[in-house]
């Protein structure tokens, strides 16, 4: 398999090498591994941490910035980073008004945030931690217990991050972030099968005119696999699959996510039909993001993620943000 790379040993520090280059509003310890808002901290404002396994860029790198992420700590591809990283990224932000950690369910990220949260306050951090778990394709997998971690991290990092930015506690800032994976639902469908630097072939075998519904991000086995289907036949089942598990009664954000292959005329096209689908249930449409946000390396696919809004969720999502990964407003 060919890939834009010098060795798979330094693919990750290299790439954050180029980061640093691209984006001096950042700044980032290639060493350490952790990037954060080079304004970090800001007085009097809570500071958001995130982090996971490489390979799904922008998340969470790419959402560092102003109105999302103060920082984040990024792993070995589809490996978790360490409690150091977390701590240290958390002593980086820290403004005396507390920290947040945002973990996407996966169990390696858990036990290490877990164990971060303990060390940052045996130095004297305040922290809160918030779990995302919004996949309803499985529960329980290859490296979760319980349902995955997926699109809804997204959502969480951007409306905590504006809670954050204008200033809430971190009670409060807490309380949003639950909020919103509570009322957030993901399904992903993979076309093909992702390849790793470090292995240099696919992930996992996906037969030529299949495709498996409810992939995880690192390539996690689904609800089962089906001969192909069109685009219009995987928006009905996608949807159907999250709305059996989410009952909305207020409009719904929707984020039509690339897995990192799939390109954007498909995706629109795609969100036609979720569009489509969400119409036909009767559904109201509050806001739509489409693109590559929450990938797996070069897999092909796409997940669908809702989540209902009240008018203070949608203020925070249209509240500005500037980070590589997301921006308006600013």
């Amino acid at each position: 398999m060919k890939m834009l790379i010098n060795v798979a040993e330094t693919v990750v520090a290299d790439a954050l090498r180029g980061m640093a280059a691209a984006h001096p509003e950042l700044a980032v310890d290639v060493e350490n591994r952790v990037i954060v808002r080079k304004d970090a901290p800001v007085a009097g404002k809570v500071g958001l941490v995130s982090g996971g396994g490489s390979g799904h860029e922008p998340l969470h790198g790419g959402f560092v910035g102003p109105g999302m992420l103060s920082a984040a700590c990024p792993g070995e591809v589809f490996t978790s980073p360490v409690p150091d990283q977390m701590v240290r990224a958390a002593a980086a932000v820290d403004s005396g008004a507390g920290v947040l950690f945002i973990v996407k369910n996966y169990t390696g990220d858990v036990l290490n945030f877990d164990m971060a949260a303990e060390l940052a306050e045996d130095e004297g951090i305040q922290v809160a931690k918030v779990l995302v778990n919004d996949d309803v394709a499985v529960t329980d997998s290859l490296f979760t217990a319980g349902r995955r971690g997926t699109g809804a991290t997204l959502f969480v990092e951007k409306l905590a991050g504006a809670a954050a930015e204008a200033g809430m506690p971190l009670e409060r800032v807490e309380a949003i972030a639950r909020q919103v994976n509570e009322n957030a639902r993901s399904f992903g469908v993979a076309l093909s099968a992702c390849t790793t630097p470090a292995k240099g072939s696919p992930t996992f075998d996906l037969p030529a005119g299949e495709l498996e519904l409810g992939i995880g991000i690192h390539g996690e086995p689904g609800r089962e696999r089906r001969p192909m289907m069109t685009s219009r036949e995987i928006a009905d089942f996608a949807v159907h699959a999250v709305l059996e598990d989410l009952d909305p009664r207020n409009p719904v954000l929707v984020l039509v996510n690339g897995m990192g292959a799939t390109p954007l005329l498909e995706l629109y096209g795609f969100n036609a039909e979720v569009q489509r689908v969400l119409l036909e249930r009767g559904v109201p449409v509050a806001r739509t993001l489409v693109g590559n946000y929450v990938t797996s390396l070069d897999m092909a696919g796409a997940s669908v993620t809702l989540c209902q809004v009240d008018e203070e969720m949608l203020r925070l999502w249209d509240a500005p943000v500037r980070t590589a990964g997301l921006r308006w407003g600013m």
